[in-house]
């Protein structure tokens, strides 16, 4: 590679660029393929053989004819993950009900582990969220 001329290195750019772009969506394309249920096991193999052999080419293809699908499967796939984080949330952060709240509040009261200004101040924040 002659990095002295610009025009070369302009190219070189260009080159890495396509390459790395074709990357991210192959890596998308195949995310796809397994995310998939309704497609059989036998046309993602043909899917695969032909990002292989033909990779621009089916690439473009694929994106051409399951694009809007892609655009369905990702959605869902976002909106799960989100229910999930949420669910986790939820659970991490324990009950949410205002009189557990005051309940738990009133044990680490009880076991001294608070003050009752400290209970006062978590009560009335039960109480108004």
């Amino acid at each position: 590679m002659d990095w002295s001329n610009f025009w070369n290195v302009l190219w070189y750019t260009i080159i890495i660029f396509a390459f790395i772009a074709y990357l991210i969506v192959l890596f998308m394309i195949l995310t796809d393929l397994f995310r998939d249920h309704k497609l059989n096991a036998g046309w993602k193999v043909v899917w695969i053989i032909f990002l292989i052999i033909f990779p621009y080419l089916t690439a473009f293809v694929y994106l051409l004819a399951r694009g809007a699908g892609m655009a369905e499967r990702q959605q869902k796939a976002n909106a799960a993950a989100d229910q999930a984080t949420r669910e986790y949330i939820r659970s991490a952060a324990g009950t949410g009900s205002p009189a557990d709240q005051i309940a738990t509040a009133k044990s680490l009261l009880d076991a001294g582990t608070i003050t009752p200004e400290e209970f006062e101040s978590l009560k009335a924040r039960a109480l108004a969220g």
